[in-house]
């Protein structure tokens, strides 16, 4: 059996950057690095945030670091075909997520992944793991 792969939310990422709680650098420090990636939308969320604060240089070098240490997955065909399907099933559902929200699970569930975030909306989304690993 292959080992479990975890791609951070957005929410996730921002933790590390701003100095993750004890749970948090825990499970980063069991897991092994190779193991842990990023959605490209996760990247652009950030990036936004950063050309949002120009001036913060500290900030720039954290989000730097981030994506030097993780692999950034690319959003591809396979991955947009699942977003259409994920989000009109959940338009359907009456349960949609916000949009960036829907692009980074469709991102999980096409690469296998399993998605850390400690946003509980996830949780509608059917047939995607879901990992808090802020919590102990």
């Amino acid at each position: 059996m292959a080992a479990a792969r975890f791609m951070l939310d957005t929410n996730i990422a921002s933790f590390i950057i701003r100095g993750p709680n004890d749970a948090l650098r825990a499970r980063l420090t069991a897991t092994q690095p190779a193991a842990v990636c990023l959605s490209a939308v996760t990247e652009g969320e950030l990036l936004y945030g950063l050309a949002r604060k120009p001036g913060a240089k500290a900030l720039r070098l954290a989000v730097g670091a981030l994506l030097h240490h993780l692999e950034v997955l690319p959003w591809d065909r396979t991955v947009a075909s699942g977003y259409g399907e994920l989000r009109a099933a959940l338009e359907g559902n009456g349960t949609p997520l916000a949009n960036l929200d829907t692009m980074i699970a469709a991102h999980a569930l096409a690469a296998g992944c399993v998605l850390v975030s400690n946003d509980k909306a996830f949780a509608r989304v059917p047939g995607l793991r879901v990992e808090d690993w802020t919590k102990p």
